[in-house]
């Protein structure tokens, strides 16, 4: 599992006074990069990259502004060429967000799906299970 600490910005927040449902999306994308980083160490999207092809999310509770929130993101699944990551805000020990990513190993020179390549399957198996 990978762990991300973000410090959520009074912008963050909305009318009602908690961290706006549009912001968690970023956040879990700002978590995401040590996956990434497994693709492509340097962040060089003109070598590999990875196409979100699919999000889903479950707010669970308030999140607010003024505390520090987790961002837990495990791999859920591992497929030919596609992965699934399940991710989670933390709050004062409390679940607030939960959501799922479906990622495509995306080659961006022939502009297509590809297969996931042994060794970064090997990396991302080190971060799958759990619940």
């Amino acid at each position: 599992m990978f762990t991300t600490r973000i410090h959520p910005r009074f912008s963050d927040t909305d009318a009602l006074g908690h961290i706006n449902n549009t912001v968690i999306p970023v956040w879990f994308l700002e978590a995401r990069e040590p996956v990434l980083r497994l693709f492509s160490p340097q962040l060089d999207m003109r070598e590999a990259a990875l196409a979100v092809v699919r999000t889903e999310f479950d707010y669970l509770a308030e999140t607010h502004f003024g505390c520090d929130v987790e961002v837990r993101t495990r791999v859920a699944r591992i497929g030919n060429s596609s992965l699934q990551l399940a991710q989670e805000v933390w709050q004062n020990g409390i679940l607030t967000t939960r959501g799922l990513a479906t990622l495509v190993n995306f080659d961006p020179v022939l502009r297509r799906a590809t297969t996931i390549p042994a060794p970064v399957r090997t990396e991302l198996e080190k971060h799958q299970g759990g619940e």
